[in-house]
């Protein structure tokens, strides 16, 4: 009769050096890294100065061409996730870019809405977190600076 054989554990060190050669693996990968602000193009006529410093102090860094790169958006694999967002923040609303891209009167109802700033945003940019009367001074500076279209019944 046989014995049967026992399962081999992995042991904590083997698993520890696994993840630690994995983490080193993905910084390899070339993406979100590229961390380059394209040219200022143009500047809004802010309704206001406090609706620029809000929307700077919270908006900025993924809807402008003036994107302040964290050390953190240097690493794998949180550096992709900052690059994904900033290069779909601009597609949707840009500041810097003729026309302010093809969401720009939506941007007063993102933040009306609560989608806006980004939740995965606020724990590293606490600097984002908008008191009530703060947030309805932006809504109230976007729609006036970008239009609104919820209120202009285009939704």
């Amino acid at each position: 009769m046989t014995r049967p054989v026992p399962a081999r554990r992995l042991s904590p060190l083997r698993l520890l050096g696994g993840l630690a050669a994995a983490f080193v693996l993905v910084q390899l990968v070339p993406y979100g890294r590229a961390h380059t602000n394209p040219p200022v193009q143009v500047r809004p006529a802010w309704v206001d100065p406090d609706t620029q410093a809000l929307f700077t102090r919270a908006c900025a860094d993924c809807h402008s061409n003036e994107t302040q790169w964290p050390w953190y958006s240097n690493v794998a694999p949180v550096s992709w996730l900052v690059q994904r967002h900033v290069q779909e923040g601009r597609q949707k609303f840009n500041v810097n870019v003729p026309g302010f891209g093809r969401d720009a009167d939506e941007a007063a109802g993102q933040v009306r809405r609560g989608k806006m700033p980004e939740p995965t945003y606020l724990p590293l940019h606490p600097e984002a977190r908008l008191t009530d009367a703060e947030r309805q001074q932006l809504i109230q500076g976007l729609a006036a600076t970008f239009g609104d279209e919820e209120r202009e019944g285009r939704r």
